[in-house]
């Protein structure tokens, strides 16, 4: 059983999808085990999008450290409420911001960093050219990364 369990969440229902998994996959392979589980959030938004009046132009501009600080940590308390519904007495819950325009990328990483036996996902389960051409951070995080990944299809009930 994985010991250390990355699981990257987007802030909606559909992105929990796998923690029910994970929390039943940890209750029945590794009863008495201590288990860290880290839950990540990514902020991929680092700017504004402005238009300009009359023009038909978009601006990019950056969000303040302020910004970014509120972000961080209205991120950080979904995290908390979301580590307090893991009722599961022998995990060991951390919480991680992280602050990326590239999740995938990011998501690697942080398993790197973490040193993360397994990274648990939400996928929306799309296919064929929805997929190409949105692109999944679920697919380049199974492709890219070094250890498994457990993806779990987001149901929308």
């Amino acid at each position: 059983m994985s010991e250390r369990i990355l699981i990257p969440l987007d802030g909606s229902k559909l992105g929990e999808s796998a923690l029910s998994y994970v929390d039943g996959l940890i209750s029945r392979m590794a009863p008495g085990k201590k288990v860290t589980i880290t839950l990540l959030h990514i902020i991929t938004e680092v700017s504004h999008s402005l238009n300009l009046q009359g023009r038909g132009e978009v601006v990019s501009i950056p969000y303040t450290e302020e910004e970014l600080a509120k972000m961080k940590d209205s991120a950080t308390d979904y995290l908390k409420k979301v580590s307090d519904d893991l009722r599961n007495e022998n995990l060991n819950v951390i919480c991680k911001v992280s602050v990326s325009t590239n999740p995938a990328d990011e998501i690697i990483r942080i398993e790197e960093e973490v040193n993360a036996d397994l990274v648990a996902m939400s996928t929306h389960g799309r296919g064929g050219i929805s997929r190409f051409a949105l692109g999944s951070i679920a697919d380049k995080v199974m492709r890219g990364g070094t250890v498994p990944v457990l993806m779990v299809r987001a149901s929308k009930a």
